[in-house]
């Protein structure tokens, strides 16, 4: 359960106040499928960075499990982010000298997961993203599609009962875009929340809960009666073995949007290299991204974390 009450975000811009997020409050229940949207700038990217612990806010309250995160360390949160939490990121961040089982065990060697548990977790992550003949082949050679199951599998791989998206499907083409939304509406209609950030109507209008975002603040939250809100999509719906496209995803390089610099910033090698942190792409993601994409670090009090 996601409690947030009276959530406030305020940069420091050249000594000016930036206000990202303004007075929100949000309940999102366990398994529900909520979509976020709104213009640029409207906020979506911070209130996501807020609901993956890789940002606080400036006021109010969050509340996860019952538990107030407000107070917690960062070494609290580091563990949220490995154990409750996975991401997923428009351009991938897998590190580009491992092969896709190596992406996908990443987060459980931080996690000090033993050799044989991370194999037969690897193996079934593979299987749950359509994706198991492609577990030796390094990003270059899979698709845009495929990248993002690979990126899908290294999030759930901990088992964590939330998933939040930003923007999933906004680096591939129409089918491996489609391919994708099935796939995570399958892991939502299994039991994991899912949160995602998009700005194509179509996919917000397939989640069961649409809220809007402008200036910061909400302005909308609605049930919806799109297709997955009528039917969960189960097993074997379009998320069989490679999606067969080679489309123009890229491989996450540079990404160049101001959001990713500020994951880099937030969750780089200090993260990853810690304790038991080192999520699918929260901990390590940030890592990959500020060190093999090459990503400008940003700054933790830039505003610049929404399209």
């Amino acid at each position: 359960m996601i409690e947030l009450a009276g959530i406030s975000r305020t940069f420091d811009v050249g000594g000016r106040p930036v206000h990202a997020l303004a007075e929100v409050d949000l309940t999102i229940g366990d398994g529900e499928y909520v979509a976020i949207m709104g213009p640029s700038g409207s906020g979506k990217s911070t209130l996501l960075n807020i609901l993956g612990c890789l940002d606080r806010p400036s006021e109010g309250t969050y509340r996860l499990d019952g538990e107030s995160v407000g107070p917690m360390s960062e070494d609290q949160l580091s563990r949220i982010r490995g154990h409750k939490i996975g991401f997923v990121f428009q351009f991938f961040h897998l590190v580009s000298r491992l092969k896709a089982r190596e992406n996908i065990e990443l987060p459980m060697m931080f996690a000090g997961i033993e050799v044989g548990e991370r194999r037969r977790r690897i193996e079934r992550a593979l299987e749950a993203v359509g994706l198991p003949q492609r577990a030796d082949h390094r990003p270059e050679q899979l698709s845009g599609g495929e990248r993002q199951r690979v990126a899908i599998a290294r999030a759930i791989v901990m088992e964590p009962s939330i998933l939040l998206a930003d923007e999933p499907t906004g680096n591939l083409d129409t089918e491996s875009g489609n391919e994708i939304v099935k796939l995570i509406e399958r892991l939502n209609a299994e039991g994991l929340t899912l949160i995602l950030v998009t700005h194509d109507p179509e996919i917000g209008d397939r989640a069961r809960r649409l809220i809007r975002l402008r200036d910061g603040r909400k302005v909308s939250d609605e049930t919806n009666h799109g297709p997955a809100a009528s039917v969960g999509v189960r097993a074997g719906s379009g998320v069989g073995a490679g999606d067969g496209t080679v489309d123009s995803a890229g491989t996450g390089a540079g990404g160049g949007t101001r959001d990713r610099a500020v994951h880099s910033a937030r969750t780089g090698a200090g993260d990853v290299a810690g304790d038991s942190a080192g999520t699918g792409a929260g901990d390590v993601a940030g890592d990959s991204a500020g060190h093999e994409t090459g990503t400008g670090a940003g700054s933790a009090d830039s505003p610049g974390v929404d399209r």
